[in-house]
């Protein structure tokens, strides 16, 4: 999973990169303080994998990872090529999804590029250079599929596709706010549009606000009505209490977000959101080799999950063996599982399940 993390300059964007990733990203209070795209890859953390590793104490630890790219700040105009213009639209191009870091904090010791805060004009900068930017490509895609009229008739609904999605996005609204049919998914597969891409908004509430009643942060509204309107997710942040938890062991940094009564980092927060929008699950594979999480797409079935190790996994799939990691961990071993008839052989047509402890069969 990649997210890119998007925002106007000075909102936090590049302080919570840090404090998510350790990744040391230059942070300072001025617009385009970041130019080239930072990257940070992170562990992503879970709980079973700890579990089976006590279990098997394994040679080797190898949990999923997500990367991240702090993505430069964005200004009105980027979409004609102002400030960073193509190399910030290109960057998101990149990405699977998009976390957009809005300003919810008040602080008059950090400039706003705009003069003053306002988390829904700030949204709409963005989606909007998105939109402008989705634009051109839709006009070109309708060209095409005129031309593609003169000899194939079945192309009009691919012009009256598109021309509907346009003029949705002239009203202003991102793609991902459209609301598709499964023969428009189709359509639309082969046409990468920036604004269609799933959308974190991640609301960088002060410290007070974040520990608080964060409904009472009129900023923090705005950025939750928005984000129903287009489908998208919100997840409330404070960078300052990220920053401050990056450096502390697993100890302090639990005993840090009990008393500040909060259930899990950012970081944890974030990747939980992220896979859901995304639709992902983890499976994993355990032994005294490796200890390791693989990530898939929901309804992936067991020879593509297999694929993910190797490509002849899935070439030579024979079947899987399966035992629930719930399962496993109640019964204390994989022998004592398969005694109880909780290991499962699953074949080509099983439809992987998260958190399922595999080894697969294969002959190639």
């Amino acid at each position: 999973m990649k997210l890119g993390m998007v925002g106007l300059p000075n909102v936090g964007k590049s302080t919570l990169f840090n404090a998510l990733t350790n990744a040391g990203a230059e942070s300072a209070n001025y617009p385009f303080c970041t130019i080239e795209p930072n990257v940070g890859i992170v562990s992503v953390p879970d709980e079973r994998l700890d579990a089976l590793a006590k279990m098997y104490n394994p040679e080797k630890f190898t949990p999923a990872t997500l990367e991240f790219v702090d993505i430069a700040g964005l200004v009105k105009g980027a979409s004609k090529g102002e400030g960073l213009g193509n190399k910030f639209l290109s960057n998101i191009r990149e990405v699977d999804a998009i976390v957009h870091v809005v300003r919810c904090f008040k602080d008059d010791n950090i400039i706003h590029v705009d003069g003053s805060i306002g988390a829904a004009r700030d949204i709409e900068t963005i989606n909007l250079e998105l939109i402008f930017s989705d634009l051109e490509i839709l006009e070109r895609r309708i060209d095409r599929a005129k031309k593609a009229l003169k000899g194939d008739k079945t192309a009009q609904a691919e012009v009256d596709f598109f021309e509907s999605l346009k003029a949705h996005l002239e009203n202003g609204k991102s793609a991902r706010s459209y609301n598709y049919t499964e023969d428009e998914l189709a359509m639309l597969k082969d046409t990468p549009l920036l604004s269609n891409k799933p959308v974190i908004y991640a609301a960088n509430m002060s410290e007070a606000d974040f520990t608080g009643d964060i409904n009472s942060n009129p900023e923090y509204k705005a950025v939750c009505e928005i984000a129903k309107e287009e489908n998208a997710e919100v997840l409330p942040i404070c960078a300052q209490i990220e920053a401050e938890i990056s450096d502390m062991s697993d100890e302090d940094k639990a005993m840090f977000l009990e008393e500040m009564n909060l259930e899990s980092s950012g970081l944890s927060r974030i990747i939980k959101t992220g896979y859901r929008l995304l639709g992902l699950i983890s499976y994993l594979t355990a032994g005294t080799p490796e200890v390791r999480a693989w990530t898939i797409k929901d309804g992936t079935k067991a020879p593509q999950a297999a694929g993910k190790i190797h490509t002849d996994f899935e070439k030579g799939f024979i079947r899987a063996e399966i035992v629930s990691f719930e399962d496993l961990i109640s019964c204390g071993s994989m022998a004592a599982a398969k005694e109880k008839g909780l290991v499962r052989l699953e074949g080509k047509d099983y439809v992987m399940r998260d958190g399922d402890v595999t080894l697969f069969r294969f002959n190639v």
